[in-house]
């Protein structure tokens, strides 16, 4: 059984059922790829000209990498379960379910990243033994996603009417049928992202330029400026996890293989291929162009979060000055309002811009050696633009002509006056 008529989706994102296949063959090998690239070529592009060349593209699965896959799950769900934090409703599902949330995570980020820092201070741990394990993490943790988006397809089609799905296998497997599994209370598609994809992240961001400090013997500029700018971004993520809720990953996208592979491959793998490519290739970066890319990171921050910042602020008080004046917004049948002032008045998704500048920032950090530790933004800008063009087709689903009039007043869908 499907979803209702009005809940139930049809297979027609990211190309539809064609689409969904090619994509869950695609980013698995993008993935073992771009490993290979850096642990193979160093960091350049190459081209498989043999079997053994394709065969080169995929680790082999260790005991060493499940062990720590394994912990590492193990640790951000005890700290998830039992530590302290605030528990937090979130918003109804289609079908009237309400899951609940821990809201610890920069709890768990700091006694992790502490525990970490000082495991390797001390020298109970080594980054190069860890890092060395990377490509069998790397294909425990994709073998993992597809296990798991095997059980919540499943799982999702036994709810039948519960949950949307299109009855397509193919693209419900990709898009997911389910759209927040629950072990017990907790919702595990927010665990996954926040503490095993974004917690992944920022494991990685400590251990690999602590990698450098024990084969060079010191932290170079590029991996300075690269790491300085995603700990801003982790952190600003931890300490406004709570934000999370109110994203379209959580309210809006079932729980398949796009997502399982997001969590736990592109977020701790990917996302950290800046920091992979300077520890292989080690590219120079002068101190003026540090600064700039610094100021250039700074700039995309400050309008990635003071968007999002209005948004929120708005929702709790519409009467909340933004840019020292009373909020304007558009009055929705729905009874809602859509707010026409700040970033929101000038673009419909400023945030996405500062996303890209950051991304941007992180990139050119490496110098123009080699497109691959381009790959984060030359895949991140075109998600955004999907994502926006996705959050537009179910505004306009929700408000109707509302939404239209909305458009008419802030015609700019991300980069104001351009796009």
């Amino acid at each position: 059984m499907t979803g209702t008529d009005e809940s139930q989706p049809k297979a027609d994102q990211f190309g539809g059922p064609i689409g969904a296949l090619a994509l869950s063959i695609v980013m698995p090998l993008a993935g073992f790829y771009l490993w290979a690239a850096l642990e193979h070529h160093g960091g350049s592009m190459w081209l498989p000209r043999s079997v053994s060349d394709v065969l080169s593209m995929f680790p082999v699965p260790t005991l060493k990498a499940s062990a720590l896959f394994v912990a590492f799950v193990g640790v951000h769900g005890v700290l998830y379960a039992f530590g302290p934090g605030k528990v937090v409703q979130g918003r109804p599902a289609p079908n009237g379910e309400q899951a609940e949330y821990r809201i610890n995570g920069l709890f768990a980020f700091v006694v992790t990243t502490i525990a970490l820092v000082a495991a390797l201070f001390f020298d109970l741990l080594s980054a190069k033994t860890i890092l060395d394990q990377w490509g069998p993490l790397l294909m425990v943790a994709t073998l993992f996603s597809v296990v798991a988006s095997v059980i919540c397809y499943g799982a999702g089609r036994g709810r039948g009417s519960l949950e949307r799905s299109t009855g397509n296998v193919i693209y419900d497997f990709f898009m997911g049928t389910i759209l927040n599994p629950r072990l017990g209370r907790h919702d595990l598609k927010f665990f996954f992202e926040s503490r095993v994809g974004m917690g992944g992240w920022a494991a990685f961001a400590v251990l690999l330029p602590a990698a450098q400090i024990e084969t060079q013997g010191s932290l170079s500029t590029a991996m300075l400026v690269v790491t300085l700018c995603q700990a801003l971004y982790i952190v600003d993520f931890f300490v406004l996890e709570a934000n999370l809720l109110s994203m379209i990953d959580i309210i809006e996208e079932n729980l398949g293989f796009m997502l399982w592979l997001a969590f736990l491959v592109w977020m701790p793998f990917n996302f950290t291929i800046q920091q992979q490519y300077i520890l292989a290739a080690e590219p120079s970066l002068s101190t003026l162009a540090a600064v700039g890319l610094l100021l250039l990171n700074a700039g995309g921050y400050y309008i990635f979060r003071s968007a999002n910042l209005q948004k929120q602020q708005f929702r709790r008080d519409p009467s909340r000055p933004i840019w020292g004046q009373v909020p304007q917004s558009l009055q929705t049948k729905r009874g809602t309002k859509l707010l026409l002032s700040g970033w929101w008045g000038i673009a419909r998704h400023a945030n996405y811009l500062g996303d890209m500048l950051m991304a941007l920032a992180w990139c050119l950090a490496c110098g123009v050696g080699s497109i691959v530790p381009f790959f984060y933004v030359i895949y991140f800008v075109p998600l955004l633009l999907d994502r926006e063009r996705r959050d537009n087709t179910i505004c306009q689903r929700k408000y109707g002509a509302d939404w239209d009039r909305y458009c008419e007043k802030v015609p700019y869908r991300i980069i104001p006056y351009v796009y």
